[in-house]
């Protein structure tokens, strides 16, 4: 049986996303798009005028997941920082999907590039990895808004995918988040020695 969360990634993805950048070339639509920051779909009426007819015409939303997911994505596009809407972003839609960057290997190159600490970034998958997608979406906002600050990029569609399956699928895509944060962040040849208290006490 093949894992959804590994298997090619259905265009619809990288086509919303494209959408998604277009309507945020009006000034109001990206406004009234970014109020969804991190709320259920229930409390975003102000995103159904530009999301419902999209969604109906590309995708199934019947489960609450895959709408929350679209809805969510489409919010931290439209919040993205301004120098972060200047920046021409890198078209990765040819690439294999699971080659193509996730969150984790964004925050890998932030922690690379001394835009966040480790530690901190790494607590934050481990945070992620165990709660629900709720929490996730409302963790979301603050996290990617410091990676785009500080010049890191965010691959919208993977991020929209492993969202839609989260729930299904979370210890799967929590584990690829944490494998490409580790290629990412510790420089090849180099072990990472760190140890944390609770394991010493064991």
């Amino acid at each position: 049986m093949t894992n959804p969360t590994a298997a090619a990634a259905p265009p619809k993805h990288d086509r919303f996303v494209s959408y998604v950048h277009t309507l945020c070339q009006d000034n109001r639509t990206r406004a009234e798009l970014r109020r969804g920051l991190g709320l259920p779909v229930e409390r975003c009426n102000y995103m159904h005028r530009y999301l419902v007819p999209w969604l109906h015409q590309h995708d199934d939303v019947r489960y609450p997941d895959t709408r929350r997911a679209y809805y969510g994505v489409a919010s931290l596009i439209a919040a993205r920082p301004r120098a972060a809407r200047q920046t021409e972003s890198t078209d990765t839609s040819a690439t294999a999907w699971y080659l193509r960057p996730n969150l984790g290997s964004a925050l890998g190159e932030a922690v690379k590039r001394d835009v966040m600490k480790a530690g901190t970034a790494e607590s934050a998958l481990h945070l992620m990895s165990r709660q629900s997608s709720d929490a996730v979406h409302r963790a979301l906002p603050s996290l990617t808004r410091h990676l785009l600050s500080g010049g890191m990029t965010v691959d919208w569609s993977v991020l929209l995918k492993d969202l839609s399956w989260w729930t299904q699928d979370r210890d799967a895509i929590a584990t690829r988040w944490l494998d490409q944060y580790f290629c990412c962040s510790i420089p090849t040849g180099v072990t990472d020695t760190t140890t944390f208290p609770e394991e010493n006490e064991r």
